[in-house]
């Protein structure tokens, strides 16, 4: 097997067992906050942890990429298996909610899997499959959000929440064993020295296609974390009973992502053909007419149908973003542009849910997929401005504005 496909292939399971072990454990921390003790304040304690590890990964992360850049992708996303490992094995220990949000913050601060293993596919991969390998781990991504809740129910059910967080670790222990064992970054050169992190943004900043990617990825992960706090709720009005809300919800979320492991892969060919720009703006316009189109069902099972072909056309939005990263950068760089990345991803994930509750608050429900949806049609109508300006339209093009 060629080097590049045999990278593919492990970092898709580790990519795979990563996001499985982050969605084992996470919709289980408000009910294993009660089983600490914490009977007061419930939700802010829930909030703060869901939050914590996206700040301080949107802080590390660029430091991160620095040093991916200077020593190798391949040193990072083992460092980072080991970190996670180590702290869902010390979380399965905790006593208080304080040792946990200390965890959280460390699991925000050392971890980097996932954006390692993108940055190192984007560089070991033939320039013409790109655009596949990309999607192929977005798919492993999305796989892993849609199993691990189910993984995660299981061992809590049959044995307790603390089994399931050392569970998660084992997994990543594993995945982080196989890349030790069997991933090779060949085309790596080491950068001349490792620039700060304000070198990295400053760099950014004067890279202008590059600069348009980090802003797309956190305006799309703004647009659509809006919607994320009210889905459940939504659910609820329309089964008319909060009776299997969250089962239901789960469902609907499921199908959205199964949609786009079928189809992340399709558009990511697509993309190696007529280049990582034009898959976007059909993932952006796709994506915001069907958020627009789930509001006029008010039955939960056509809701979810709808959900189904949003997902398979806003699969390809976060793959092609991450393309252009690629396309708009030298290798020696990448590492610290798929921190930035993270970061930009990470910040819009923070601010999209506290925005759709302001609004769902304010408004109704319905105003959430409203402004999601007004949201996404204007970064698809920025995209279209940029497109000639400042991103590349060729899969072929490459811009060498950084250093």
């Amino acid at each position: 097997m060629e080097v590049w496909k045999r990278n593919l292939v492990i970092l898709w399971i580790g990519s795979f067992i990563t996001s499985a072990s982050f969605s084992m454990v996470i919709p289980f921390l408000s009910l294993f906050l009660t089983q600490i003790g914490v009977h007061t304040h419930l939700a802010l304690w829930s909030g703060a942890l869901y939050s914590a590890a996206f700040l301080a990964g949107a802080i590390a992360s660029p430091y991160w990429g620095s040093l991916a850049d200077r020593y190798g992708r391949k040193p990072m996303i083992v460092r980072a298996g080991i970190a996670l490992f180590l702290v869902y094995v010390l979380t399965a220990f905790v006593t208080n909610p304080y040792e946990l949000l200390g965890l959280r913050l460390m699991q925000g601060l050392l971890s980097g899997y996932i954006p390692g293993a993108i940055a190192l596919v984007g560089t070991n991969t033939p320039e013409k499959r790109v655009g596949f390998a990309l999607s192929m781990i977005s798919a492993a991504t999305a796989t892993g959000g849609i199993v691990g809740p189910l993984i995660g129910g299981v061992i809590a059910r049959i044995w307790s929440n603390r089994i399931a967080f050392a569970s998660a670790g084992v997994l990543v222990a594993l995945s982080t064993i196989l890349v030790i064992l069997w991933v090779r970054e060949e085309k790596f050169v080491p950068a001349a020295h490792r620039s700060s992190v304000v070198g990295a943004f400053r760099d950014a900043v004067h890279n202008k296609p590059l600069l348009s990617a980090l802003m797309l990825n956190m305006f799309t992960a703004f647009s659509i974390m809006t919607v994320e706090p009210v889905i459940t709720l939504y659910i609820a009005q329309l089964n008319h009973t909060t009776t299997n809300a969250s089962f239901i919800a789960g469902i609907v979320f499921s199908i959205s992502g199964i949609a786009s492991v079928v189809f992340a892969p399709v558009w990511g060919k697509l993309a190696d053909k007529i280049g990582f720009t034009k898959v976007l703006l059909f993932g952006l316009f796709g994506g915001a007419v069907w958020t627009f189109m789930q509001l006029p069902f008010h039955n939960v099972w056509a809701f979810a149908g709808v959900r189904f072909i949003y997902g398979a056309f806003f699969c390809a939005v976060f793959p092609a973003i991450n393309g252009l990263v690629v396309k708009s950068t030298d290798p020696d760089f990448r590492g610290r542009a798929f921190g930035l990345n993270q970061t930009a991803n990470q910040i819009g994930n923070m601010l999209g849910p506290t925005v759709g509750g302001l609004v769902a608050d304010v408004l109704s429900i319905h105003g959430v997929f409203w402004v999601t949806g007004a949201l996404l049609t204007a970064v698809s109508t920025i995209s279209v401005l940029f497109t000639k300006s400042t991103l590349s339209s060729t899969p072929s093009a490459v811009h060498r504005e950084s250093t």
